[in-house]
């Protein structure tokens, strides 16, 4: 018989930012913010490729992606890159950066520690359930550290306005609110044919049809790399 999964993400494993300046981005997350680096190595099936990851805790990382061809993107403000945290950026493309930490003596004290390094910092601001401050960091990125102080509650912070407007039915809401559980069926769900409706890693032609020619055990069996590289 098969049980209900309480399967569902819980925490962000890593995010992954593009980089021309790899010993640049590096330096400041680990001088002004404190991560510590963790890896460094060529990426896996990538040539020129570089995958960097720094600790945020034991389970989330920061990961940065180089590829020569990145120092030949231009910075086009409002659409490749927001000047601050109210602004536009491409659909689906990092709009701004949040960390947290602990508490608010810490964010005051990371207040200090980023002005410290020359980089101006407009903050802390309240906004109800957190305290955060803001600043940028190298290459245009729109960064913010944040700081809990009360449960985010949705009776208090979903606005039926802005529910209303988003074309969400009661209905959908109570769903959002508390997704469906999952029931795992017995043998692994087939791949989905492909679909217009339903986005895919835009991979080459040549490339998506070997891949699909692959089960998910030749996947991992032939694209893993699990040694590290020293």
């Amino acid at each position: 018989m098969s049980t209900i999964s309480n399967a569902r993400v819980n925490a962000i494993h890593h995010l992954a930012a593009s980089t021309a300046d790899m010993k640049g981005v590096l330096g400041f997350y680990t001088s002004v913010l404190g991560m510590e680096l963790k890896g460094l190595f060529r990426m896996h099936g990538v040539p020129g490729g570089i995958h960097a990851f720094l600790e945020l805790n034991p389970s989330s990382q920061m990961s940065f992606v180089f590829l020569p061809a990145m120092a030949e993107i231009d910075e086009q403000l409002g659409v490749t890159h927001a000047r601050n945290g109210a602004d536009t950026t491409a659909p689906g493309s990092m709009q701004h950066l949040a960390f947290g930490v602990d508490t608010l003596d810490d964010l005051r004290a990371m207040r200090d520690r980023i002005r410290s390094h020359g980089y101006r910092v407009m903050g802390p601001i309240d906004h109800g359930f957190t305290e955060s401050i803001y600043f940028r960091g190298p290459e245009g990125a729109v960064l913010e550290v944040s700081a809990y102080t009360s449960e985010v509650d949705p009776d208090r912070w979903v606005d039926p306005e802005v529910v209303a407007e988003c074309g969400i039915t009661p209905e959908e809401l109570a769903e959002l609110i508390h997704p469906p559980a999952f029931v795992p069926p017995t043998d692994p769900v087939p791949q989905p044919a492909e679909s217009a409706d339903k986005p895919d890693l835009r991979n080459p032609d040549a490339v998506r049809q070997i891949l699909d020619a692959m089960s998910d055990d030749e996947v991992y069996e032939k694209l893993s790399f699990s040694e590290p590289p020293v």
